[in-house]
Parts: structure tokens; C-alpha cells; sequence
């Protein structure tokens, strides 16, 4: 039986998970950004985590252990073969880095989102009335990126609604959201990361910012059911659609489902998808930069 997050607070249970230290780069050579639209939607169900195209590069990111050569070449050279186009890709192990020390050499200074929030690192002087202190290591979720923000932004508007609350944080990486979840008053607070950096990254930021709440390295079949009020996802498109009835089991009717990591282009994908599990969306959504966020009430249950 899995133990409840409650049960475990302040542990990272090891079971079998990805290491963000053990990445690899597939750059496949793309005529166009329309091929390379194309390529990423045919080879996103492979396990890729995320996609970049830039002078005619397409570069595709995935943790080694999910990366199955044979099959990324046969789907490779079926789509070449249907498009009369070469694709050619070369594969390179991507080197670990460590964030904290991009931080010092970039000169970061602390992010302010809404106003209202500093994310900084250790030892930094916030002027705003909520500040959180990061030690990122090389996880995601620094506050620099617009998914982020927007969640974030999207955390502020509900903070009444957040006060007193069950909040889990599915895919947490440094677990900035769920440590603004805890400032905002959250009555319990959780985090779950598939990646194993990221969950010793996250146990080290919440101690950090005063708090002993559990992060678990799992990842959304972990979830218990009607555990939640507040489910975060910031996460790839794919795994938000497949694992949307996990989504559904944890959040409690009338809880709220709140997603990014995702285009604008996605909306009508994943709304359709999360409709099916008994999740309504909520007006407005917000978006910047053509990546999106969206905010779903848990109106019945429908599994």
C-alpha cells in the first residue's frame, strides 16, 4: 500500500524515477518550422519532455532511461518517408548542470511576480510582502519561465480560496509552488517529482523557507484519492492528458485543477480531455508568449 504523503513528511521515498543528470539531446534537422511542428507532435508520445526549434534545428529532450533508439528511428524514417523529406538527427548526452552555481555566474538578481512574491536566492532582501528562497540545483521551476509566473499569478488570485486548503504539487521541481502555496496559508501542502534531483532539490527548498511538509518521488499514479482541493500541474501536454484521470481521483468535487507547461495551441486538446474526467474550465485563461494556463473546477466525478 502507498503511504499518504502525510505519512511521510519530510522523507523522499526512492522508488524507480528519472535522474535530471541523465538527459539526452536528439537535434533533428527540420526544413521548416511546420516539419518541426510535425516531428514533435509525432515522436511527443516517445517519453520527450520538451522540444526547441531554432535555425532549422529541432531539438527533442528526454530523460536516458526512457529513451528507446529503435523506436525513435523507425518513427523518424516513417515520417520522412511520408513527408519526401530527409530528416537527419544526431543524439548527444547532455552535460549536468548545476544551477546554483549558472545563478552566481549570470549574476541573478531575485524575480518579482504579481508585485507581490520575490523567488530569490538564499540569503537575498525581498521588498515585497511574500518572498521564497531557492536552492535549485537542477530542477525546474526558478520563476523565470512564463508557466511559472502564470501559475503563480493564478495562486495569488485564489489565495482565499488556497487559506486553509489541501494543495499537492504534481511535478514539483524546486517546489516554488508549493511553497507559495504554504505561505498563502494552504492547510496542508504536498509535493510529488518523478525526478529524484528535483526531489531532494524540493525537500531542501522547503526546509529552506521554514516549512516540513512531504515530497515524494513518484509520480501521478502516486496520488490519493480525493486527497486534494488544489491540484498544480506544470507539465508537458502529453502527460497532463494521460494522466488526467489520475487528476480526477485526487481532487475533490469541487476542488480546482490548475495546469501549465503547455501552448495556447493545446487549449482545445486538453479541455476536451479534462471535460471527459468531470473538470470544467474557468474564464478567463491566461496566457503569455503563446504558452498558456488554465484554471478547472472538479465539477463530478466521472471514472
Amino acid at each position: 500500500m502507498i503511504p499518504k504523503i502525510s505519512q511521510i513528511c519530510g522523507q523522499i521515498i526512492n522508488r524507480p524515477s528519472m535522474d535530471s543528470q541523465n538527459y539526452l539531446e536528439i537535434t533533428v534537422t527540420a526544413p521548416s518550422e511546420e516539419t518541426a511542428e510535425i516531428i514533435e507532435a509525432v515522436v511527443s508520445d516517445l517519453g520527450f519532455d520538451s522540444f526547441a526549434y531554432e535555425d532549422g534545428q529541432l531539438r527533442c529532450y528526454i530523460q536516458a532511461p526512457l529513451f528507446d533508439g529503435n523506436s525513435f528511428r523507425e518513427t523518424i524514417e516513417d515520417l520522412a518517408g511520408n513527408m519526401e523529406v530527409e530528416l537527419p538527427f544526431t543524439i548527444e548526452q547532455m552535460p549536468a548542470v548545476n544551477w546554483n552555481a549558472e545563478w552566481e555566474k549570470s549574476g541573478f538578481t531575485p524575480i518579482v511576480v504579481g508585485s507581490e512574491v520575490t523567488i530569490m536566492p538564499a540569503g537575498s532582501v525581498a521588498e515585497t510582502p511574500i518572498s521564497i528562497e531557492l536552492d535549485p540545483q537542477m530542477a525546474f521551476g526558478t520563476g523565470h519561465h512564463h508557466t511559472t509566473c502564470m501559475m503563480m499569478e493564478t495562486m495569488l488570485a485564489l489565495r482565499e480560496e488556497i487559506k486553509d486548503s489541501s494543495v499537492m504539487d504534481l511535478g514539483c521541481g524546486t517546489a516554488v509552488l508549493a511553497i507559495l502555496a504554504a505561505k498563502l496559508g494552504a492547510g496542508r501542502v504536498s509535493g510529488i517529482d518523478i525526478d529524484a534531483v528535483a526531489a531532494r532539490s524540493a525537500e531542501n527548498n522547503v526546509r529552506m523557507n521554514g516549512f516540513d511538509f512531504g515530497i515524494l518521488c513518484g509520480d501521478a499514479n502516486d496520488l490519493q484519492e480525493d486527497s486534494c482541493d488544489f491540484l498544480l500541474a506544470n507539465i508537458h501536454r502529453n502527460i497532463i492528458i494521460n494522466d488526467l484521470p489520475l487528476y480526477s481521483k485526487a481532487v475533490r468535487n469541487g476542488g480546482k485543477l490548475l495546469l501549465s507547461g503547455f501552448y495556447s495551441a493545446d487549449i482545445p486538446d486538453i479541455t476536451t480531455a479534462a471535460a471527459t474526467c468531470g473538470f470544467e474550465l474557468v474564464e478567463p485563461i491566461r496566457s503569455r508568449e503563446d504558452w498558456a494556463c488554465l484554471q478547472l473546477t472538479k465539477v463530478q466525478d466521472r471514472n
